[in-house]
């Protein structure tokens, strides 16, 4: 299934959709991804955000505030790998990923702040399905989000 382009949906849409004005990077091999959003707020642990990418996406995206934190990576290669074996559309992380050049590799997107070799906790610390803030755009479970190359864009509802 193509994509929709944040550019063309920008030039058609605009008017429907917020921008995530925030340096993220692509990591992955696919163009970009598209789907309802589940959230999850958390900071350099990752218990929580394993355990959602355990259950089965059926083409949804997670997107993560991770507070930013380049300290130490909250996703890397295996729960990149996870997410895409159980059907999330893609990851959009206020953090930061390790693997790097492996999750660069695979047929997924991932985007992410940043990276970092270092491990982060698994305490379970964390708020599922609340809305996260990052990039002058509020993430709310339910809403859409389209990502690609040229960036991040959420719409309340899905667009055409």
């Amino acid at each position: 299934m193509a994509i929709k382009k944040t550019a063309d949906l920008v030039d058609g849409y605009d008017e429907k959709l917020t921008f995530c004005n925030y340096p993220l990077i692509k990591f992955g091999q696919a163009e970009g991804f598209e789907g309802e959003i589940v959230t999850l707020k958390t900071f350099e642990d990752n218990a929580l955000l394993r355990e959602i990418l355990e259950q089965q996406g059926h083409g949804r995206v997670l997107v993560v505030d991770g507070g930013g934190s380049t300290r130490v990576a909250i996703v890397g290669d295996q729960i990149a790998a996870l997410a895409m074996t159980n059907g999330w559309a893609g990851l959009v992380l206020n953090g930061s990923v390790r693997d790097s050049v492996d999750i660069d590799a695979m047929d997924y997107a991932v985007f992410a702040v940043g990276t970092s070799p270092k491990k982060s906790t698994k305490t379970r610390a964390g708020f599922k399905d609340v809305p996260v803030t990052f990039g002058d755009v509020t993430f709310t479970p339910g809403h859409y989000l389209y990502a690609d190359a040229d960036g991040v864009l959420v719409s309340e509802k899905p667009v055409e």
